[in-house]
């Protein structure tokens, strides 16, 4: 078969693999492109909600089984969650069966857009929400924000007509596992935050995740810009491994001379004063580091200084993302559960100077705890729960943390340990998925029993 981006996708036999929001998406979208679609699923359809709105269409979905994947498809669109190591996927590959994630097919369909695509482990949402909140501000009406943020990018091209219509500033949050599977994807403005380890469980090594996070710039021209956290020196590595063919722009809070630097008082772009850092809403030093590369993405997309400090200035933050939840007896909570790795953990607990009570743990993804040991003497106490309590607690803390079974258990160990001025921080270092189906679940259960003390 020829190449998918040369490919009209009229009559082609496509079928996606797993739905959730993407592959809904992606479903519908090739349908308007007038594919033969048929959807591939584990659960059976009586758990689907999306089941019916597809039959609406003519979409049928099928058991995830030898009989439906040895049907000769012009195209898979696989679930950015279905590992791309696995058999069945290999066995697809193996007979030139093109195989992208919906990030791709959207690309491959829309009209030419201004993609601005934000990866890295820690600081993607927050530094997207910024940088579309500045955006939306400038090119109103033509801004949109999408991707692993929680909106499909083929649901934006199909909701805004983005398939005849172009020139639309696009902000998107890409995780590793929408990168895997990229062909002719890439953004004009690109930007990598930072690189620490994560979901090893699915990739399998630090190097094949790292290496992933920088096909962001694999196929970037010289006239598109990519920003280079100037701080980070496993992305410095990585980089030169890995080299980056577009215009680069540096952000630092380390060194003056990087393009976009940011000293203890005032963000500098490109050696001139932007904002004053008293105007941020936001906590901590990382989130200044977000600041850096969300004015630095907005300018090379057209912002003036004034309307990027504007917007900047303006951003409130995001939820689950050290969110502020409530003082209850001179004791601040706040939830983050969006800390779903243990580098995230770090920088929520170094974004305060009060004493922290940790609650942390959740599903098992075998993790290191060795980078918050040296955070030990800010924490008063780590409360850990869940699958991956127990080895957390022995390993950080030598079995002189406190082990609860679940969230609620934590929190009252947290509430009666607490006292005026303390800080109880919900930050899990893993994923939720051992007693909740996502983490903006596990994040709304403790905002719940946070307002209920």
């Amino acid at each position: 078969m020829e190449s998918v981006s040369n490919a009209s996708f009229r009559g082609k036999n496509a079928l996606v693999m797993g739905l959730a929001r993407s592959g809904f998406a992606a479903a519908r979208l090739l349908h308007t492109l007038g594919a033969k679609v048929t959807v591939t699923e584990t659960k059976p359809v009586s758990e689907l909600p999306e089941a019916a709105s597809l039959a609406e269409l003519g979409i049928p979905v099928c058991p995830q089984d030898e009989e439906t994947l040895s049907r000769d498809w012009d195209l898979v669109i696989k679930n950015p969650g279905i590992n791309g190591n696995l058999p069945v996927i290999k066995a697809l590959r193996a007979r030139c069966i093109p195989v992208i994630t919906e990030i791709e097919l959207a690309f491959l369909a829309a009209a030419p857009q201004r993609y601005i695509g934000i990866t890295g482990t820690n600081g993607k949402t927050t530094t997207c929400s910024m940088c579309y909140e500045i955006l939306e501000r400038v090119f109103p009406g033509k801004t949109h924000l999408c991707g692993n943020i929680g909106v499909a990018l083929c649901e934006t091209v199909l909701q805004n007509g983005l398939l005849h219509e172009a020139g639309h500033v696009i902000v998107l949050e890409i995780s590793n596992f929408q990168l895997l599977d990229i062909e002719r994807f890439h953004p004009g403005i690109g930007v990598i935050l930072n690189l620490a380890p994560d979901h090893l469980d699915f990739m399998g090594s630090e190097d094949a995740y790292y290496r992933s996070k920088c096909r962001v710039y694999e196929n970037m021209t010289e006239d598109e810009i990519f920003l280079q956290n100037a701080d980070d020196p496993v992305l410095a590595e990585y980089m030169r491994k890995l080299p980056c063919r577009a215009k680069r722009v540096t952000f630092s809070l380390k060194d003056p001379a990087a393009d976009l630097y940011a000293d203890e008082q005032t963000l500098y772009a490109f050696g001139k004063p932007v904002l004053p850092l008293s105007a941020l809403k936001i906590v901590g030093r990382h989130n200044v580091q977000n600041t850096l590369a969300a004015v630095g993405a907005a300018l090379a997309a057209g912002a003036s200084p004034a309307e990027a400090a504007a917007g900047a200035a303006a951003f409130a933050g995001v939820e689950h993302r050290i969110e502020y939840v409530r003082t209850a007896e001179g004791v601040r909570y706040y939830n983050d559960s969006k800390g779903t790795n243990v580098d995230a953990t770090v920088t929520a607990v170094n974004a305060f100077d009060a004493p922290v009570i940790l609650l942390a743990g959740g599903y098992e993804k075998g993790l290191s705890f060795e980078p918050l040991k040296p955070l030990l003497p800010k924490m008063k106490a780590v409360i850990g729960y869940g699958a991956c309590g127990a080895r957390l607690i022995d390993e950080l803390t030598g079995g002189a943390g406190t082990l609860c079974r679940d969230l609620p258990e934590a929190l009252a160990a947290a509430r009666a340990l607490a006292t005026e001025g303390d800080v109880v921080l919900l930050s899990p270092t893993t994923s939720s998925f051992d007693q909740y189906s996502c983490f903006e679940e596990r994040g709304e259960h403790f905002k719940q029993l946070v307002n209920a003390l």
